[in-house]
């Protein structure tokens, strides 16, 4: 395997990916639970705030001021539910200028190495991608269930 030890190599990549999620983050003005927020919901769609904050791993004072601050910012709105007007979810407005101009270099970057790989590799990649994607939240969900 390139890169010697394999669990060294997967820890340096899950370490660089952090690290450049933080450094997004604070490209666009933004830390990187806020940046975080922003991408569940533009993933998920509109959610309540609790299940905003579950999925961010924040307790309720917290995301309070994160539901705050990027209302303030104008990149999110609370609305009332249609279906129970004493509920507010959280709608995505606006993402932060500059993110896609912050993400086009590793963008680019990743994109060019995935192409260096045939289409069934590349299938390959995103079955990981996707099964693995769920394997971290299961295995994140388990962890906050021990606490």
């Amino acid at each position: 395997m390139a890169g010697g030890d394999p669990s060294a190599v997967y820890q340096r990549y899950l370490s660089a990916l952090m690290l450049h999620g933080q450094a997004s983050a604070k490209a666009v003005d933004l830390g990187a639970t806020d940046l975080y927020a922003l991408n569940i919901l533009k993933l998920f769609g509109a959610l309540t705030p609790g299940e905003l904050g579950r999925r961010a791993g924040l307790t309720t004072g917290p995301t309070t001021r994160l539901v705050d601050r990027l209302e303030q910012a104008g990149y999110v709105r609370r609305v009332p539910d249609a279906e129970d007007r004493r509920k507010v979810i959280v709608e995505l407005v606006a993402q932060p200028s500059g993110l896609d101009e912050a993400l086009a270099p590793v963008r680019q970057r990743i994109g060019a190495i995935i192409q260096d790989y045939t289409p069934e590799q590349r299938a390959l990649l995103f079955d990981y991608f996707d099964r693995a994607a769920d394997a971290f939240q299961e295995a994140t969900e388990e962890l906050r269930a021990k606490r």
